[in-house]
């Protein structure tokens, strides 16, 4: 097992020094590499879980490392990037008071992490069920309580619990009341094992199946979660699923695959993407029927990012299409696709998997991933039927690489009403890395830019000037205007709205009210809903749209 007391740069940036109370932390062996995967058969490292463990009274160095050893962590520390901490109570035993002030600090230290998951054995347990369940629920990702006393209370916000031990019906019944006032999230559940003398490592396996590997909480209200945040700063944690492929019946297929030559002995470059396949559709479909989704990461992320925390995969899973992921951006170990690699890894996929349906192939992006996404139904209008992102326009001035307004306004221009390209525009009002419009900003916004593009290219008014006195979030005439309240954070609310080209809705906005800067998973669904209208003749290269 790897044991280490210094902290290092891993799923969350360095945390400043540790509370006294932490006498032991457990990383995952692997550093993370930013930029491209450490292990390309692993996941990412967004989300990654991070543990508070807080045990049955004060241990020693040695006392800390026969508990993970009989907790059995370290695989899967290893296997999801993550990090556990031991935690001891301030003084001789548990007092509410300092030592809620010391899992204050100890968060704080962690800048808000957001897929937190605290454990608690015994005295531990009692402290988390009375102390830090009633309040910090809301911010805390699963509590997996194990052989302590009950608590009165759980934050109102509930928190998705595991029980076991002894008395565990008397433990989960605040529990269970918080989250039964929240029957519209399913991932807030209380699950209760009874079996008295299940082993630590039953026990955690078991919570960790059941309960706290099913989700994760962040909070990007008011800010961006990766700019960090303070407890209690920015209100209740949202809480999202974290991807479990088996479960949804969806099968990951990595490709690595040589590109060229390798110089001098060295072996040739590489290409990476990840496939998400709904099993049945991968054995046994029949030609030209399942839908293609490509999903494009921003800069310098994980190839995996858009997988695991758009919520497209979850989509897949309820309406059975087809999901990449590429590495297009390149990374010190796999080759850059740019826009011509990503159309040649389709064209593969096509030759490789006659299943697929080449009128129905779609690509949305986050960031970088997303200006990508944009730049491509510009550029290869030929191949897609509709793009989209998700915090990414068009940037006039852009970090070198990245897609430029100038030019795609000129390919935008020239194809004026002969190609058609539906858009579906995804954003925070509080993003502050690509700041949303306001009334200061709007000249040369990069989503302005990107909307005018498409308006140009579709043969449509192009509406350069914005106006919020006609409507307040998009600043210009929309319809089938809709406000949408979600049961994420506190209530965190979408503003929608469409421009037609006649008939045909062909640009479609998506507000995040008060949202920073990356997915939001719910617009997952609405993305891929405008999206399946459309498809486009392989022949004629002409857009069909179905209503």
């Amino acid at each position: 097992m790897a044991f280490v007391l210094t902290v290092t740069v891993g799923a969350f940036a360095q945390p400043g020094r540790m509370p006294q109370q932490v006498i032991l932390t457990a990383r995952a062996t692997s550093t993370i590499q930013y930029g491209g995967p450490t292990r390309a058969e692993g996941r990412s490292y967004n989300f990654t879980p991070v543990f508070f463990i807080y045990p049955d009274g004060k241990l020693d160095k040695a006392g800390a490392e026969a508990l993970l050893q009989e907790l059995d962590i370290q695989p899967l520390l290893d296997s999801e990037y993550g990090t556990a901490m031991v935690v001891n109570p301030v003084g001789d035993q548990y007092a509410a008071n300092a030592d809620f002030e010391a899992f204050v600090n100890l968060f704080n230290a962690n800048r808000g992490p957001g897929n937190l998951k605290v454990v608690g054995i015994g005295q531990g347990a009692t402290f988390v069920n009375q102390v830090i369940a009633p309040k910090a629920g809301g911010q805390i990702a699963g509590i997996l309580s194990m052989g302590g006393k009950p608590g009165k209370t759980v934050d109102a916000a509930g928190v998705p619990a595991y029980i076991a031990g002894k008395g565990v019906a008397k433990v989960a019944k605040p529990y269970q009341a918080a989250v039964a006032a929240h029957a519209d999230e399913p991932l807030l559940k209380v699950v209760v094992n009874p079996a008295e003398k299940a082993s630590l490592k039953e026990v955690f396996a078991g919570a960790w199946k059941e309960v706290l590997g099913r989700n994760y909480r962040y909070n990007n209200y008011n800010h961006t979660h990766y700019e960090g945040a303070q407890f209690g700063q920015y209100g209740s944690y949202e809480l999202e699923p974290y991807l479990d492929c088996e479960s949804l019946g969806i099968k990951r297929v990595i490709v690595e695959q040589p590109v060229g030559r390798g110089q001098r002995g060295q072996d040739a470059p590489k290409q990476l993407w990840y496939e998400y396949w709904p099993e049945e559709l991968l054995e046994n479909a029949p030609a030209r029927s399942v839908p293609v989704m490509v999903l494009l990461h921003g800069n310098q992320n994980d190839p995996r990012t858009q997988a695991e925390t758009s919520g497209f995969i979850q989509v897949a899973a309820e309406d059975r299409f087809f999901v990449v992921e590429m590495e297009w951006q390149g990374t010190p170990n796999y080759q850059a696709m740019g826009h011509d690699g990503i159309e040649s890894v389709l064209y593969q996929l096509f030759a490789k998997y006659p299943q697929l349906d080449p009128s129905r192939v779609y690509a949305e992006g986050l960031s970088a991933g997303s200006m990508t996404a944009t730049a491509l139904g510009i550029k290869k209008s030929h191949l897609f039927a509709a793009v989209g992102g998700h915090s990414g326009g068009l940037l006039v001035n852009p970090v070198p690489g990245f897609p430029s307004f100038g030019p795609l306004w000129d390919e935008a221009v020239q194809k004026r009403g002969a190609v058609e390209m539906p858009y579906c525009s995804v954003f925070g009002t509080k993003d502050n890395v690509v700041p949303y419009i306001r009334p200061d900003n709007w000249q040369n916004n990069g989503y302005l830019n990107a909307w005018n593009a498409y308006e140009q290219m579709n043969g449509m008014e192009v509406v350069d000037r914005i106006d919020f006195s006609v409507d307040k979030v998009f600043g210009q005439p929309m319809r089938d205007r809709e406000t949408i309240v979600t049961n994420k954070g506190d209530g965190i609310t979408i503003e929608t709205g469409v421009l037609y080209k006649g008939d045909i809705p062909m640009i479609k906005m998506v507000a995040v009210m008060d949202y920073g800067h990356w997915n939001f998973q719910p617009t997952a669904r609405i993305m891929w809903d405008f999206f399946s209208h459309f498809r486009r003749d392989p022949e004629t290269k002409k857009l069909i749209y179905i209503p």
